[in-house]
């Protein structure tokens, strides 16, 4: 599972086998230790709502899926999903999750066997 975070906006990717065992768990997670802390990063499956949530807590970020969303995003081609969760009147966290594709620009420097092929062949 990759994560992108750029100002109020975070935006994961999940291969073919990361979103099997999460369609199976309902659950995965990611680490990125450093030399005095661990960010751990998951995704986690949620029993009711209709739109995607997320915490951080204790240097762990979680993205709330619910059951409904997952379900029709793992047994389709939707490629993702996302959400604006209101964080005041005046800010918002933006929230993506997205199958992974294989990348068309010929980039080999990442093994890409377990992503989607992509549905566009060129740039």
């Amino acid at each position: 599972m990759k994560i992108r975070i750029k100002g109020n906006s975070i935006r994961l990717r999940l291969s073919k086998s990361e979103i099997d065992l999460f369609g199976r768990e309902g659950y995965l997670e990611e680490k990125t230790e450093f030399l005095d802390s661990t960010f751990c990063y998951a995704i986690q499956k949620l029993f009711d709502g209709n739109s995607l949530d997320a915490s951080f807590s204790g240097q762990k970020l979680t993205v709330f899926v619910p059951q409904s969303v997952m379900q029709e995003w793992i047994n389709t081609d939707v490629v993702g999903f996302n959400h604006y969760l209101p964080l005041s009147e005046e800010k918002t966290l933006f929230l993506l999750i997205e199958k992974d594709y294989k990348c068309i620009d010929g980039d080999e420097s990442e093994d890409q066997s377990d992503y989607y092929d992509n549905p566009v062949k060129t740039c």
